[in-house]
């Protein structure tokens, strides 16, 4: 037997057409059956077949010609360039809000991080800085000397020397005689006062003291029988004189 040849495949216009002259040849048997349709039915049943009609042939160009439908397209988006400061001259484009990152949130703080109680009787106050302790004096020094020899007196000095760079506003000098029928007299440089044969000499009120790196010196006469009338003793500030007979 020979091969049966293939259909051609039907498109949906054409299926489409198909139903619309099937419906139009519907119609038009059952109105010509009836004897009482009237004017107006007729008319509703064109205009019903003439949109039929109008649609099918709309739907029939737009599926055979779809190249000639207009794409929809959209905006490209901004390029790097366009992004940045546009020339003089041009109108300024409508700024683009910038894609940002989540903000991330920060981990919970541990429960090993506990705050430590400041320890007890701990000073909470600040300590001072670039304050420091004033410069101690040095010790100062003292030597003695007589200066001259009478028939019943003799004059003496002690010069009192400071070799630190601090002043030292007081300072005390005493000096023990052999005996109390010896007497002191005649004093420069200082205040003498007595107590038995110890003799001890202050600062005059006033005085600037013993500067750093100076000296002093304060004069004074023994009156007496010359005989062993030497002091026996002379300290500064508690420490031994120099230059005592011996």
């Amino acid at each position: 037997m020979p091969a049966t040849p293939p259909q051609p495949r039907r498109t949906v216009a054409i299926i489409l057409l198909d139903r619309i002259v099937a419906l139009i040849t519907a119609v038009r048997r059952v109105l010509t059956g009836r004897d009482d349709v009237s004017r107006a039915t007729w008319v509703a049943l064109i205009s019903a077949l003439g949109v039929l009609i109008a649609t099918a042939v709309s739907v029939v160009g737009v599926l055979r010609t779809p190249e000639k439908m207009t794409p929809v397209t959209l905006d490209p988006p901004p390029s790097v360039e366009q992004v940045g400061t546009p020339p003089a001259g041009t109108p300024r484009a409508q700024a683009r809000p910038a894609a940002t990152s989540p903000a991330v949130a920060a981990p919970p703080p541990t429960a090993s991080a506990t705050a430590i109680p400041p320890t007890a009787g701990a000073s909470t106050r600040p300590t001072p800085t670039g304050s420091t302790a004033p410069p101690t004096p040095a010790p100062l020094n003292a030597t003695f000397a007589i200066a001259d020899k009478a028939l019943l007196s003799y004059g003496a000095a002690v010069t009192i020397n400071n070799p630190g760079p601090v002043s030292v506003p007081r300072w005390t000098l005493t000096l023990t005689l052999p005996r109390e029928s010896l007497r002191v007299s005649a004093v420069e440089g200082a205040q003498a006062s007595r107590d038995g044969e110890v003799w001890t000499f202050v600062p005059d009120e006033g005085a600037a003291g013993v500067p750093g790196s100076a000296s002093v010196r304060v004069t004074f006469r023994v009156n007496g029988s010359p005989a062993g009338s030497a002091p026996e003793a002379c300290t500064i500030d508690g420490a031994a004189c120099t230059g005592l007979p011996n």
